[in-house]
C-alpha cells in the first residue's frame, strides 16, 4: 500500500493526510483545496460517482474524513475499485452498510478508527484481554474546552452534525448480560477527574461493534460522553422540549455559530474493566488527558490530532500487514502494543500528561 486518498479536508481529514503524507503518497480530495498543505490536492464533488471511481482507482487505500452522512458513496467507491477502505464514523446505520459490503470485499472495510469509537475499544480490549473471565468494561471519553464558560460549557472542535447524531440515536448496551439499546442523554453520572467535576451520559456509537463482541462474556458493558456539568440538561431541553432534533442543519447553524472552536482543548479517555483473574476479583482501569501539541510546526488541537493519529496508525498496521488485509476490521482486533509502535499511535505515549 503506497497511494493513498484523504477526502475531506477539514480540521481532521488535513491533519489525516499531513501524517500519512510522512509515509504514502497522499492525494487530498475537497471540493476547496485548502492552502499551505504538504500534499496534493484534487478537487471535485464526491456525489460525482465517476470522478469517485476514476481517483480511487489509481489508489490503494482511501480514508473518509467526511461527515457520517457521506462516507457511504467513498465505502461503495472503494468496495468497486477493490481498495482498502477507512473511516472515522459514530454512525451505526452507515457501519452496517459497509459491513455488508465487507463479506465479498478484496481489501479492508475498517470503519469507526477515531476516538470514539476507535481508540477507546483498542484500550477497552487490551484491558479485558488481562482478565479469565469479565464482569463489567466501562468506556468514557470526552472532547472538551479545557477553559469552559457559559452554561454548556463546551465548544464545537469536531463535527456538529457527529455530535448532535450520537446525542439524538439510541445507544448500545449490555446491562444485566442483556443486550439492548438505551436513549442517548440517559444514565447520567458524576465523574471526578484529579479534582475536576464532570458528568457523563450514553451517547450512539462509541462501542463500535463491541457490543457483539462481548455478548454472553460480561454482565455490563456501556460507553459515555464526558461533558461538564449540566450539558445533557441543556441538550435534551434543545433536542427534545424545543424539538430541534427533527431540525438537524438549524442545530448544528445554531450551536456552531453559539460554540464556535477553541485552541486550548482537551481529550479525556479513561475506561475501566472488572472481572477475575483466575480465582481473584481484579479491576484495572486506563486514564490519560490529551492537550494540544505541534506537528510539522504547526499546534493542532487535542481532539483533531487524537482522532488524525488514530486512523493513521490503522492504516499504517494494515499497511505493514499487522492486520488482516481484506473484510471487515472491528477495532477491538487491533492490538494495542503493535499500534501504540506505529508511527502516528506511538503519539499517544509521547505526548501524555
Amino acid at each position: 500500500m503506497k497511494h493513498i486518498a484523504v477526502i475531506g479536508l477539514g480540521k481532521v481529514g488535513s491533519l489525516v493526510a499531513t501524517l500519512l503524507n510522512d509515509i504514502f503518497t497522499v492525494t487530498g480530495v475537497d471540493q476547496k483545496a485548502p492552502a499551505d498543505v504538504p500534499f496534493k490536492v484534487v478537487t471535485g464533488n464526491i456525489n460525482d460517482a465517476k470522478f469517485l471511481e476514476d481517483l480511487l482507482s489509481k489508489q490503494d487505500g482511501v480514508v473518509s474524513c467526511l461527515p457520517y452522512n457521506l462516507n457511504l458513496p467513498v465505502a461503495e467507491a472503494a468496495f468497486k475499485t477493490g481498495i482498502h477502505y477507512f473511516d472515522l464514523t459514530e454512525d451505526v446505520p452507515t457501519t452496517s452498510a459497509i459491513r455488508k459490503m465487507a463479506e465479498t470485499s478484496k481489501g479492508v472495510m475498517a470503519p469507526q478508527c477515531g476516538l470514539a469509537p476507535g481508540f477507546i475499544g483498542i484500550v477497552g480490549a487490551d484491558l479485558c484481554h488481562r482478565f479469565t473471565k469479565l464482569r463489567d468494561v466501562e468506556l468514557r471519553v470526552g472532547a472538551l474546552p479545557r477553559y469552559p464558560n457559559g452554561l454548556m460549557a463546551y465548544s464545537f472542535t469536531w463535527s456538529p452534525a457527529g455530535v448532535i447524531n450520537e446525542y439524538i440515536n439510541d445507544a448500545e448496551v449490555i446491562h444485566n448480560g442483556v443486550r439492548k439499546m438505551v436513549p442517548s442523554l440517559d444514565g447520567i453520572e458524576q465523574i471526578n477527574i484529579e479534582g475536576q467535576e464532570f458528568e457523563a451520559f450514553s451517547t450512539s456509537g462509541g462501542l463500535g461493534t463491541l457490543c457483539e463482541t462481548l455478548e454472553g462474556k460480561v454482565d455490563t458493558l456501556n460507553y459515555k460522553t464526558i461533558r461538564y456539568p449540566g450539558h445533557a440538561r441543556l441538550m435534551r431541553f434543545l433536542l427534545y422540549e424545543l424539538i430541534l432534533k427533527d431540525k438537524r442543519e438549524l442545530t448544528e447553524q445554531i450551536l456552531t455559530e453559539a460554540k464556535p472552536p477553541v485552541r486550548e482543548d482537551v481529550v479525556y479517555v479513561y475506561a475501566v474493566v472488572e472481572g477475575w483473574k483466575g480465582q481473584e476479583l481484579a479491576r484495572e482501569e486506563f486514564y490519560q488527558a490529551y492537550h494540544p501539541i505541534t506537528i510539522n510546526g504547526k499546534e493542532w488541537r487535542a481532539i483533531s490530532w487524537t482522532t488524525a493519529a488514530s486512523v493513521a496508525a490503522v492504516v499504517e498496521m494494515v499497511a505493514n500487514k499487522e492486520l488482516p488485509q481484506k473484510g471487515f476490521i472491528r477495532q477491538e482486533e487491533i492490538p494495542f502494543e503493535k499500534y501504540l509502535k506505529t508511527k502516528n499511535g506511538s503519539l499517544y505515549g509521547k505526548h501524555e500528561k
